[in-house]
């Protein structure tokens, strides 16, 4: 690329493992890149995460929808962020890590905004609330070039640290969500432009405590809210980060990399769309596909559909990024990721609507002796003045466990963290058991959240030693891509998550959900034992 072309932005040497270098020009460059990401990381969390906290409300408000039908909303979110993660590992080399950045952060404006308007009408159909949750997977997909990005900036002795504190702090987005939505909900922030507000129909909650029926709410503003901050970020990212041009040779200009960008993440839609009306049930799809089928028809189809509509320069990095599908251990670790972040992002989706219908319900039989599940718990905790406390604490301990990583060895931690979410997860699906069939299930409420709280805090540290054990197995060139590959696999906890959860709720057995994953996590313990802490394995506890 001729230097008239180059923005000033672009950075053409880089060389992060020389120590002189470091020290003199690459410290500074790299950390202000951090600082910037991950803000802008934390905002895609939240407007990707926002339908756990919305569907909640939307119940508490009287929105004409079934308990299953909300649930679909948060996994129709979880779902496309998922799959907006494939593409996303491999925007960096393509577009430029301050391009893509910039670029995906304004883009999130677009859902943030569609939502605050659909909430405003309770009469329009399911459908519209669907597109919305659909389109806000895009900041699900942050997360995967946000992460490909920063791990192309630090030296290799400081990878689990940077990308423990940009996922880490990033994940504080749940958070910040789960505490900020209620909030927000609470007032009328925007005046006459924000619109009306909706009387509560049931009781709801906020970080303070309950919030009475009766109340005026303003559930338009989970969406609006987030503009706030998204403007000036996009700004930010623009004036402030960078592209590497030793790992983006051929960004060919600004706006091709907008234009690559844009193109890919639109066909991304189409397998996400399909595989979604070939598995949600009448009237919104066919109902033809269970789960276990759509998620691998939607991961192939976006891969099938990336290479073949490549063009220039992007179908020959796609193909060289297609090499990391080569290597054993880009699955074995995408399997040790599902077991971290898939389940911390599963959990935060699922848990606050979880939590309304196992604790807010007084659960008593009928004259006939069958078990009824509608009879308002007047005793019931206020589901969103606790449901941030998990993520916040999982979010806060992820740095920590990229910390302790790059001292002892990322997989020893993996297997540490493995085997106490086997026994938290056989725990908790033994309390969701009691609660379900109590008239009062708020006396199982306290045990509860301490155990979610301990899966939490393991899957929390899980991401940081996971992520560190990819930056040390490979090389600059392809860790990015496997981290986003990685993150974009595991991600699909936040489809999984609520849709098991959700049936096993409506067939009344909340507990095999858990009982289910804690076999997973126990296969997973044994698979990180083999490949890397066994005494003949090929890359010892990296």
């Amino acid at each position: 690329m001729a230097n008239s072309k180059r923005s000033r932005a672009d950075i053409v040497d880089w060389r992060p493992e020389d120590e002189q270098f470091w020290k003199s020009t690459g410290k500074r460059i790299a950390y202000r890149n951090l600082w910037i990401s991950i803000p802008c990381l934390l905002c895609g969390f939240a407007v990707w995460g926002m339908w756990g906290i919305i569907t909640v409300q939307m119940l508490n408000l009287g929105f004409p929808f079934t308990q299953d039908q909300l649930f679909t909303l948060t996994a129709i979110s979880g779902l496309a962020g998922a799959t907006m993660r494939i593409p996303s590992s491999f925007y960096i080399r393509l577009a430029g890590g301050r391009n893509t950045i910039f670029l995906t952060t304004a883009m999130l404006l677009a859902p943030a905004l569609g939502t605050g308007i659909a909430l405003q009408h309770k009469d329009w159909p399911l459908w519209v609330f669907q597109m919305l949750a659909l389109w806000s997977g895009v900041g699900g997909g942050n997360f995967a070039s946000s992460m490909s990005n920063i791990t192309t900036f630090f030296p290799k002795r400081l990878q689990g640290t940077a990308l423990g504190l940009n996922a880490g702090l990033g994940n504080f987005g749940v958070t910040s969500m789960q505490i900020i939505i209620p909030l927000v909900m609470t007032v009328g922030m925007f005046g006459a432009l924000g619109g009306d507000p909706m009387p509560l129909v049931k009781d709801s909650g906020w970080i303070f405590g309950k919030i009475a029926a009766g109340t005026p709410t303003w559930i338009q503003n989970a969406g609006f809210a987030w503009i706030l901050s998204l403007v000036p970020l996009s700004a930010l990212c623009w004036f402030g980060m960078n592209n590497l041009l030793p790992i983006s040779p051929d960004i060919g200009g600004t706006l091709m990399a907008f234009v690559k960008v844009t193109w890919i993440y639109t066909l991304t839609f189409i397998p996400a769309g399909i595989g979604l009306y070939l598995y949600m049930p009448a009237p919104t799809g066919l109902g033809l596909l269970n789960m276990w089928l759509a998620m691998p028809l939607i991961i192939v189809g976006t891969l099938l559909l990336m290479k073949l509509a490549a063009f220039g320069t992007m179908k020959d990095n796609i193909a060289k990024q297609f090499a990391i599908f080569r290597n054993k251990h880009t699955w074995s670790l995408t399997l040790l990721y599902i077991v971290t972040f898939g389940s911390f992002i599963g959990f935060s989706m699922a848990l606050p609507l979880s939590m309304k219908v196992i604790f807010g319900v007084s659960h008593v039989p009928d004259a006939a002796g069958v078990m009824q599940h509608t009879l308002n718990n007047p005793n019931a905790p206020p589901i969103l003045a606790y449901a941030w406390i998990g993520p916040f604490v999982g979010a806060l301990v992820r740095p920590i466990g990229g910390w302790v990583s790059d001292k002892v060895g990322g997989s020893i931690i993996t297997q540490v963290i493995s085997a106490v979410m086997v026994l938290a997860s056989g725990a908790v699906g033994y309390v969701m058991m009691q609660a379900y069939g109590s008239a009062t299930p708020e006396q199982y409420f306290s045990t509860f959240m301490w155990l979610f709280v301990v899966l939490f805090t393991a899957s929390g540290i899980g991401n940081g030693s996971t992520f560190r054990t990819i930056g040390v197995i490979f090389d600059r060139q392809q860790a990015g891509p496997v981290l986003g590959w990685t993150s974009a696999i595991a991600a699909y906890g936040a489809f999984i998550a609520p849709v098991v959860i959700g049936a096993q709720i409506k067939a009344g057995t909340p507990q095999m959900a858990m009982y289910g994953f804690a076999v997973f996590y126990a296969l997973c313990l044994v698979l990180n034992w083999w490949f890397y802490l066994r005494a003949g394995s090929e890359i010892k506890n990296p």
